[in-house]
């Protein structure tokens, strides 16, 4: 059996951390922004179109905080 690996030194970037938090912080912070844009949307009166409208609000919502995410985590290498 292999020796167990505790701690990592990464050179650059961990996507580990950035993918970990990422996840936390889309459902966290991106939820409840999902959920206020959708009071000023337009009538969402099917389940078909509240899932639409959440997946293309959430979609644009996830990618500026994994940018972000990204940005500071190479910001503090």
């Amino acid at each position: 059996m292999p020796n167990r690996v505790e701690q990592t030194d990464p050179e650059g970037v961990d996507y580990g951390w950035v993918m970990q938090t990422t996840f936390v912080l889309a459902i966290a912070v991106g939820a409840p922004v999902v959920a206020v844009l959708s009071l000023a949307a337009p009538p969402l009166e099917t389940w078909a179109r509240r899932v639409e409208f959440a997946v293309r609000v959430g979609a644009v919502v996830w990618l500026c905080i994994a940018v972000g995410v990204f940005l500071y985590a190479r910001s503090r290498q």
